[in-house]
């Protein structure tokens, strides 16, 4: 399989991402940018987002930041940890864009950074996460 359809079949595969209303951008190899707008589907109070809608967009990002750095190695990406600090709650309407970076590339780990902002509210710190992610084979995950 050609490293472009790797990307292509994770677009294609990636039904929670579409369900929720994320999407991408790869920026470069290593660097992604992840967006969502928080709707009322994804509150948890009268007012605020679920924690889990944020941490959602943070894998996604951590994970195609990855996927992007290594996916002309016919390799994919799986999530080993990452860590996530939340800053500010996100509110209905809000533009939440995820930056990721790989930060660190080993042969089989990678080492991720992501911080997720709030575009229409001054760019305002929402979270920041590191993750782990673990580079294999992408016929290991049916590819």
């Amino acid at each position: 399989m050609s490293p472009v359809n790797l990307i292509e079949k994770y677009i294609q595969n990636n039904h929670f991402g579409k369900l929720i209303g994320m999407d991408f951008k790869i920026i470069s190899d290593g660097v992604v940018d992840y967006s969502i707008t928080i709707t009322k589907d994804h509150l948890a109070t009268p007012h605020a987002a679920h924690g889990g809608v944020i941490a959602a967009l943070v894998d996604g990002a951590l994970g195609v930041a990855g996927l992007s750095a290594v996916y002309k190695e016919n390799k994919v990406v799986s999530t080993v940890e990452y860590k996530l600090n939340f800053l500010s709650p996100a509110f209905p309407g809000d533009q939440l864009l995820a930056k990721a970076k790989v930060e660190q590339q080993g042969k089989r780990l990678l080492i991720i950074s992501c911080d997720v902002i709030c575009i229409n509210r001054e760019n305002k710190m929402i979270a920041k996460a590191l993750g782990t992610f673990n580079a294999y084979d992408a016929a290991k995950a049916g590819y």
